[in-house]
């Protein structure tokens, strides 16, 4: 073989390998990992862990089969716990946020910290060091507030009510008010156990996060 003919043999060889690995590289180009889709992380309790319901009836799940179009390119991740406080919630929430990287995270925890009579302070104090942790990582906070019935003494169901919208004006946070807010006094939403929200009152709960979730989901797109 002459040199001119290695010479074109070779060269015939790098262009056929830069036709294979040229398309790779712009692929990689047009999608960076900042244009990574975002992720809503749910953190909370049974009330949003589907408890007593059929798998994929609960409220998260409602938001993420009835808004797609306004939801867009962002994915829901729903790390609740039944029986979570707190305290709980507080312990588990640093390799979540390792794991997902989300732009919002979503809180609904407290509850059961209230029915069990715990000192409204170190749930406070939980929550409070929850959203600085969101907030490290980046994040947006969706604070849920919960209610309790007066049986549980009318001051400490009082404090526990403003807790919520204390805390989110002093961290400044998004707000959800009241997870139950359209059916709190309808026996009828409730199971048997008259505690946790019926299959029937999901999209009701989904509903009254979604304004908050929207709006928190638009100032991400927004300020990105």
């Amino acid at each position: 073989m002459t040199t001119s003919a290695s010479i074109m043999r070779v060269l015939s060889l790098l262009i056929s390998l830069c036709v294979f690995i040229w398309p790779t590289v712009t692929t990689a180009q047009e999608t960076p990992k900042s244009a990574a889709a975002p992720v809503i992380l749910v953190v909370g309790d049974s009330l949003s862990a589907e408890y007593g319901i059929r798998r994929g009836a609960g409220w998260v799940q409602w938001l993420g089969d009835n808004k797609k179009e306004a939801l867009g390119d962002a994915r829901l991740v729903n790390a609740s716990i039944s029986g979570d406080t707190t305290a709980g919630g507080r312990s588990r929430l640093a390799p979540l946020l390792e794991k997902h990287q989300p732009a919002i995270v979503i809180l609904e925890l407290g509850a059961n910290d209230a029915l069990r009579g715990l000192s409204l302070q170190a749930s406070q104090d939980n929550l409070k060091n929850m959203i600085g942790s969101v907030k490290a990582a980046g994040a947006r906070v969706i604070l849920i507030g919960m209610q309790i019935p007066p049986n549980f003494g009318p001051d400490y169901a009082r404090q526990f009510q403003e807790m919520f919208g204390s805390l989110a004006k002093e961290e400044d946070t998004y707000l959800v008010p009241f997870l139950f807010a359209s059916f709190a006094l309808d026996r009828n939403m409730y199971q048997d156990d008259g505690i946790h929200p019926a299959e029937q009152a999901q999209p009701l709960m989904a509903q009254t996060v979604w304004p908050v979730l929207q709006q928190a989901l638009t100032d991400y797109r927004q300020r990105r």
